[in-house]
């Protein structure tokens, strides 16, 4: 699991400004909630979070590959297995299991 979260620490990095900008969990909410409900789905978490990933795949192949990945190092990873970490980084955080992320969910350290 360290793993997933250390390849999404990675590609969040690998955004630049956009993920450099956002300084409170109230900045996180308002650039993820897409719809405007105050609150984070999966949907919209995986779109944010997924960015990188996207960016990354400079072949377009759904497959971040050694060459892909900064250093030119790491194992390879698909786009369903990144997103699949996610949903599972996603419901750790949601801790009332509401389905969906509030501030304090997204201001919350990963569990």
């Amino acid at each position: 699991m360290r793993d997933g979260l250390v390849l999404a620490g990675v590609l969040l990095a690998g955004t630049g400004t956009a993920a450099a900008q956002v300084t409170a969990a109230g900045d996180y909410l308002a650039r993820m909630d897409t719809d405007g409900n105050g609150r984070v789905s999966l949907d919209e978490y995986q779109a944010w979070m997924g960015y990188a990933f996207e960016q990354m795949d400079r072949n377009r192949d759904d497959r971040l590959t050694p060459d892909e990945l900064p250093g030119g190092r790491g194992r390879e990873i698909s786009l369903v297995e990144h997103r699949q970490r996610l949903a599972d980084a996603f419901q750790r955080q949601d801790t009332n299991r509401d389905g969906v992320l509030d501030a304090r969910e997204l201001a919350a350290p990963p569990q």
